[in-house]
């Protein structure tokens, strides 16, 4: 696994990278808001995840410093070691910051996950979804999450087989220790990713594939699952096109630095 990018490696000045970040936070806002209103969206419908897995916590800063208020990891203990960074360093925003686990998690994992309380994007199975409940409960916490499902069909993509997933949603809303007023887990959307290799003219129909799945969801339980977490640096347009609510970007805002 690559190690992370520090502010001492990077190849220019500290102030360069950050006026270079907020660059590139300003374009990728800029290019969000024209994917949404060409959908017919309105501008607030469409959050970024800023995916910061590439760089340190001083570096991260700089991309809250630019703007963004919403941080995606895929390593539990990097999550959890840059959140405590920003609690001791940065109170001034760390408050302000949601948490996203957006990689693979596992089930050993989700006991230090969980006091950050971050919005859990990538439950890709029901085990993983026992644990979850099981340690919430135990923490006397509550926790968000997406199902992540693999709609493109890539073997090499993780997610739940979109034919298991009326089975394990119906089952989880028949728990009666899903969820109380403090304790607890609610799905609140689906997560999916395009196929390795997709461009953005393919991956629209798997972006499509997964909204529907969704709309199944909702008619099925009469409960409002409201994100759609899909779309990356190179196709966040067709997902928002297909109804994104959370696209998670990453490359695109250290362009330049990596």
């Amino acid at each position: 696994m690559a190690e992370l990018i520090e502010s001492k490696q990077l190849p220019c000045s500290a102030a360069d990278a950050r006026q270079r970040i907020a660059e590139n936070w300003q374009r990728v806002c800029l290019n969000v808001a024209e994917a949404t209103a060409a959908a017919g969206r309105q501008v607030d419908e469409v959050h970024i995840v800023g995916v910061s897995k590439y760089v340190d916590a001083l570096i991260t800063s700089w991309l809250v410093d630019a703007g963004c208020r919403d941080l995606g990891e895929n390593r539990p203990q990097l999550l959890d070691q840059k959140a405590t960074w920003f609690a001791e360093h940065r109170p001034d925003v760390a408050t302000e910051i949601q948490w996203h686990q957006i990689g693979h998690l596992q089930r050993n994992k989700v006991r230090r996950l969980l006091t950050v309380k971050p919005l859990v994007h990538s439950i890709d199975s029901e085990r993983l979804l026992d644990e979850v409940l099981a340690e919430a409960w135990r923490q006397e916490t509550s926790v968000d999450m997406l199902i992540e499902v693999n709609v493109s069909g890539d073997q090499a993509k993780t997610g739940l087989p979109p034919s298991e997933l009326p089975g394990l949603v119906e089952r989880f809303f028949a728990r009666p220790d899903r969820s109380s007023s403090s304790h607890g887990v609610q799905i609140v959307g689906l997560m999916g990713m395009a196929g390795w290799g997709t461009d953005p003219h393919q991956a629209r129909p798997q972006f499509s594939r997964l909204r529907e799945l969704r709309d199944s969801l909702v008619d099925q339980t009469d409960v409002d699952f409201p994100e759609l977490s899909m779309g990356m640096s190179g196709d966040y347009a067709a997902a928002i096109a297909e109804g994104a609510t959370l696209v998670r970007i990453g490359s695109s805002l250290f362009e330049g630095l990596l």
